[in-house]
Protein backbone atom coordinates (compact mmCIF):
# COMPACT_ATOMS: atom_id res chain seq x y z
CA UNK A 1 0.00 0.00 0.00
CA UNK A 2 1.28 3.44 -0.98
CA UNK A 3 -0.40 6.27 0.92
CA UNK A 4 -0.41 9.77 -0.49
CA UNK A 5 -1.51 12.28 2.14
CA UNK A 6 -2.46 15.92 1.67
CA UNK A 7 -3.77 18.75 3.83
CA UNK A 8 -7.27 17.29 3.84
CA UNK A 9 -6.10 14.42 6.04
CA UNK A 10 -4.87 16.70 8.81
CA UNK A 11 -7.94 18.91 8.46
CA UNK A 12 -10.14 15.85 8.99
CA UNK A 13 -8.10 15.09 12.12
CA UNK A 14 -8.94 18.53 13.48
CA UNK A 15 -5.84 20.50 12.51
CA UNK A 16 -7.87 23.29 10.94
CA UNK A 17 -6.21 26.64 10.29
CA UNK A 18 -9.26 28.89 10.62
CA UNK A 19 -12.44 29.23 12.63
CA UNK A 20 -12.70 28.23 16.27
CA UNK A 21 -9.26 26.65 16.48
CA UNK A 22 -7.61 29.78 15.11
CA UNK A 23 -9.56 31.93 17.54
CA UNK A 24 -8.51 29.71 20.43
CA UNK A 25 -4.79 30.02 19.75
CA UNK A 26 -4.38 33.33 17.89
CA UNK A 27 -7.16 35.69 18.98
CA UNK A 28 -4.58 38.25 20.19
CA UNK A 29 -2.79 38.24 16.82
CA UNK A 30 -6.11 38.63 15.04
CA UNK A 31 -7.07 41.64 17.14
CA UNK A 32 -3.69 43.39 16.86
CA UNK A 33 -2.66 42.58 13.28
CA UNK A 34 -5.94 41.68 11.57
CA UNK A 35 -4.71 38.18 10.71
CA UNK A 36 -7.67 35.96 9.78
CA UNK A 37 -6.21 32.44 9.75
CA UNK A 38 -3.04 30.51 10.49
CA UNK A 39 -2.03 30.10 6.86
CA UNK A 40 -2.06 33.81 6.00
CA UNK A 41 -0.37 34.61 9.31
CA UNK A 42 2.72 32.78 8.12
CA UNK A 43 3.20 35.45 5.44
CA UNK A 44 2.48 38.48 7.64
CA UNK A 45 5.27 41.14 7.60
CA UNK A 46 5.83 41.38 11.33
CA UNK A 47 7.83 44.53 12.27
CA UNK A 48 10.34 42.65 14.44
CA UNK A 49 11.88 39.20 14.75
CA UNK A 50 10.58 39.01 18.31
CA UNK A 51 7.01 39.24 17.00
CA UNK A 52 7.74 36.98 14.04
CA UNK A 53 9.00 34.19 16.30
CA UNK A 54 6.18 34.68 18.79
CA UNK A 55 3.82 33.85 15.95
CA UNK A 56 5.85 30.99 14.54
CA UNK A 57 6.74 29.33 17.85
CA UNK A 58 3.04 29.25 18.74
CA UNK A 59 2.12 28.01 15.25
CA UNK A 60 4.72 25.25 15.38
CA UNK A 61 3.75 24.23 18.88
CA UNK A 62 0.03 23.71 18.19
CA UNK A 63 0.50 22.18 14.73
CA UNK A 64 3.68 20.09 15.15
CA UNK A 65 4.34 19.17 18.76
CA UNK A 66 0.74 18.70 19.84
CA UNK A 67 -1.20 15.75 18.45
CA UNK A 68 -4.25 16.30 16.31
CA UNK A 69 -7.44 16.21 18.38
CA UNK A 70 -9.20 13.65 16.18
CA UNK A 71 -8.40 9.90 15.88
CA UNK A 72 -7.87 9.94 12.10
CA UNK A 73 -4.15 9.12 12.13
CA UNK A 74 -4.69 6.40 14.73
CA UNK A 75 -7.40 4.84 12.57
CA UNK A 76 -5.15 4.97 9.52
CA UNK A 77 -2.35 3.27 11.46
CA UNK A 78 -4.73 0.44 12.36
CA UNK A 79 -5.61 0.10 8.67
CA UNK A 80 -1.98 -0.44 7.60
CA UNK A 81 -1.04 -2.65 10.54
CA UNK A 82 0.52 -5.85 9.24
CA UNK A 83 0.74 -4.48 5.68
CA UNK A 84 3.75 -3.41 3.66
CA UNK A 85 3.19 0.33 3.28
CA UNK A 86 4.89 3.61 2.58
CA UNK A 87 3.65 7.18 3.09
CA UNK A 88 4.31 10.09 0.75
CA UNK A 89 2.98 13.35 2.14
CA UNK A 90 3.00 17.08 1.47
CA UNK A 91 1.98 17.75 5.08
CA UNK A 92 4.62 19.30 7.32
CA UNK A 93 3.01 18.65 10.73
CA UNK A 94 4.57 15.22 11.39
CA UNK A 95 1.31 13.79 12.67
CA UNK A 96 2.24 10.43 11.17
CA UNK A 97 5.19 10.06 13.52
CA UNK A 98 3.23 11.38 16.49
CA UNK A 99 0.65 8.65 15.83
CA UNK A 100 3.32 5.94 15.77
CA UNK A 101 4.00 5.35 12.07
CA UNK A 102 7.43 3.96 11.27
CA UNK A 103 9.73 6.92 10.50
CA UNK A 104 11.53 4.90 7.83
CA UNK A 105 8.26 4.50 5.92
CA UNK A 106 7.61 8.25 5.65
CA UNK A 107 8.70 10.81 3.07
CA UNK A 108 7.84 14.44 3.85
CA UNK A 109 8.51 16.10 0.52
CA UNK A 110 7.70 19.69 1.48
CA UNK A 111 9.57 20.07 4.74
CA UNK A 112 8.89 19.89 8.46
CA UNK A 113 7.63 22.42 11.00
CA UNK A 114 10.12 20.83 13.39
CA UNK A 115 13.17 21.91 11.41
CA UNK A 116 14.93 25.22 10.81
CA UNK A 117 17.40 26.13 8.12
CA UNK A 118 19.53 29.15 7.31
CA UNK A 119 17.29 31.69 5.59
CA UNK A 120 19.88 32.48 2.90
CA UNK A 121 20.71 29.47 2.94
CA UNK A 122 24.46 29.48 3.50
CA UNK A 123 24.64 25.67 3.79
CA UNK A 124 22.46 22.60 3.19
CA UNK A 125 21.65 21.45 6.70
CA UNK A 126 18.60 21.64 8.95
CA UNK A 127 18.25 21.87 12.72
CA UNK A 128 15.75 20.42 15.17
CA UNK A 129 13.82 23.24 16.82
CA UNK A 130 11.75 21.53 19.52
CA UNK A 131 13.61 22.76 22.61
CA UNK A 132 13.84 26.33 21.27
CA UNK A 133 10.21 26.40 20.17
CA UNK A 134 8.95 25.13 23.52
CA UNK A 135 10.93 27.82 25.33
CA UNK A 136 9.72 30.61 23.02
CA UNK A 137 6.17 29.36 23.37
CA UNK A 138 6.42 29.41 27.16
CA UNK A 139 8.29 32.71 27.58
CA UNK A 140 6.56 34.93 24.99
CA UNK A 141 4.64 37.91 26.35
CA UNK A 142 2.41 40.36 24.48
CA UNK A 143 3.08 38.55 21.20
CA UNK A 144 6.86 38.90 21.51
CA UNK A 145 9.62 36.49 22.46
CA UNK A 146 12.66 37.69 24.44
CA UNK A 147 15.33 39.03 22.10
CA UNK A 148 17.80 36.47 23.40
CA UNK A 149 15.62 33.65 22.11
CA UNK A 150 15.53 34.82 18.47
CA UNK A 151 17.23 31.96 16.57
CA UNK A 152 20.30 32.52 14.41
CA UNK A 153 22.11 30.37 11.85
CA UNK A 154 24.95 28.56 13.66
CA UNK A 155 27.22 28.99 10.62
CA UNK A 156 26.77 32.57 9.34
CA UNK A 157 24.88 34.11 12.26
CA UNK A 158 22.09 35.32 10.00
CA UNK A 159 18.36 34.70 10.45
CA UNK A 160 16.90 31.22 10.21
CA UNK A 161 13.73 30.21 8.40
CA UNK A 162 11.27 27.38 8.53
CA UNK A 163 12.30 24.34 6.50
CA UNK A 164 9.24 24.61 4.25
CA UNK A 165 9.22 24.45 0.46
CA UNK A 166 8.04 27.91 -0.62
CA UNK A 167 10.87 29.00 -2.95
CA UNK A 168 14.25 27.86 -4.27
CA UNK A 169 15.86 28.46 -0.86
CA UNK A 170 14.34 25.25 0.53
CA UNK A 171 17.03 22.98 1.97
CA UNK A 172 16.88 19.30 1.07
CA UNK A 173 19.18 17.85 3.70
CA UNK A 174 20.66 14.39 4.09
CA UNK A 175 17.53 13.08 5.82
CA UNK A 176 15.35 14.33 2.95
CA UNK A 177 17.41 12.46 0.35
CA UNK A 178 17.50 9.30 2.45
CA UNK A 179 13.68 9.34 2.75
CA UNK A 180 13.32 9.89 -0.98
CA UNK A 181 15.63 6.96 -1.61
CA UNK A 182 13.58 4.66 0.63
CA UNK A 183 10.40 5.72 -1.17
CA UNK A 184 11.91 5.03 -4.59
CA UNK A 185 13.20 1.65 -3.40
CA UNK A 186 9.74 0.74 -2.12
CA UNK A 187 8.15 1.56 -5.48
CA UNK A 188 10.86 -0.34 -7.34
CA UNK A 189 10.42 -3.48 -5.19
CA UNK A 190 6.68 -3.51 -5.83
CA UNK A 191 6.63 -2.90 -9.58
CA UNK A 192 4.03 -5.13 -11.23
CA UNK A 193 2.73 -6.40 -7.88
CA UNK A 194 -0.67 -5.94 -6.25
CA UNK A 195 -0.55 -2.38 -4.90
CA UNK A 196 -3.18 -0.01 -3.55
CA UNK A 197 -2.41 3.65 -4.18
CA UNK A 198 -4.43 5.30 -1.41
CA UNK A 199 -4.78 9.06 -1.86
CA UNK A 200 -6.14 10.96 1.16
CA UNK A 201 -7.07 14.63 1.15
CA UNK A 202 -4.89 15.70 -1.75
CA UNK A 203 -6.06 18.91 -3.42
CA UNK A 204 -5.10 20.55 -6.68
CA UNK A 205 -2.42 22.95 -5.41
CA UNK A 206 0.46 20.52 -6.07
CA UNK A 207 -1.01 17.57 -8.02
CA UNK A 208 2.38 16.75 -9.52
CA UNK A 209 3.67 15.40 -6.21
CA UNK A 210 1.05 12.77 -5.36
CA UNK A 211 -2.06 12.77 -7.56
CA UNK A 212 -0.55 12.66 -11.05
CA UNK A 213 2.20 10.14 -10.13
CA UNK A 214 -0.40 7.88 -8.48
CA UNK A 215 -2.52 8.00 -11.64
CA UNK A 216 0.50 7.21 -13.78
CA UNK A 217 1.70 4.31 -11.63
CA UNK A 218 -1.81 2.85 -11.50
CA UNK A 219 -2.08 3.06 -15.29
CA UNK A 220 1.28 1.33 -15.72
CA UNK A 221 0.54 -1.52 -13.30
CA UNK A 222 -2.57 -3.57 -14.19
CA UNK A 223 -2.41 -5.28 -10.77
CA UNK A 224 -2.86 -1.99 -8.91
CA UNK A 225 -5.90 -0.08 -7.65
CA UNK A 226 -6.25 3.66 -7.13
CA UNK A 227 -8.33 4.78 -4.13
CA UNK A 228 -9.15 8.44 -3.53
CA UNK A 229 -10.90 9.73 -0.41
CA UNK A 230 -11.51 13.46 -0.46
CA UNK A 231 -14.35 15.74 0.57
CA UNK A 232 -15.64 17.35 -2.63
CA UNK A 233 -12.60 16.41 -4.75
CA UNK A 234 -12.75 12.65 -5.26
CA UNK A 235 -12.20 11.82 -8.93
CA UNK A 236 -9.97 9.93 -11.36
CA UNK A 237 -9.27 9.81 -15.10
CA UNK A 238 -11.76 7.96 -17.27
CA UNK A 239 -9.06 5.48 -18.23
CA UNK A 240 -8.66 4.33 -14.60
CA UNK A 241 -12.31 4.00 -13.60
CA UNK A 242 -12.38 0.20 -13.80
CA UNK A 243 -9.56 0.05 -11.22
CA UNK A 244 -10.44 3.03 -9.05
CA UNK A 245 -12.52 3.72 -5.98
CA UNK A 246 -13.36 7.39 -5.39
CA UNK A 247 -15.13 8.32 -2.17
CA UNK A 248 -16.46 11.84 -1.73
CA UNK A 249 -16.60 12.26 2.04
CA UNK A 250 -14.81 13.09 5.25
CA UNK A 251 -11.67 10.97 5.62
CA UNK A 252 -12.15 10.46 9.34
CA UNK A 253 -15.66 9.09 8.89
CA UNK A 254 -14.55 6.79 6.09
CA UNK A 255 -11.67 5.36 8.12
CA UNK A 256 -13.90 4.94 11.17
CA UNK A 257 -16.45 3.05 9.05
CA UNK A 258 -13.73 0.66 7.87
CA UNK A 259 -13.04 -0.21 11.52
CA UNK A 260 -16.66 -1.27 12.08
Amino acid sequence: MVIGAGAGLSASAGLTYAGARFEEHFRDFKEKYGIQDMYSGGFYPFPSLEEYWAWWSRHIMVNRYQRAPGPVYDDLLKLVEGRDYFVLTTNVDHQFQLAGFDKKRLFYTQGDYGLWQCARPCHQETYDNEAAVRRMFTEQRDMRVPSGLVPRCPVCGGPVAMNLRSDDAFVQDKGWYQARGRYRDFLRRHEGMRVVFLELGVGNNTPGIIKYPFWKMTAQNPESVYVCVNFGQAFCPQELRSRSICIDGDIGRVLAALEM
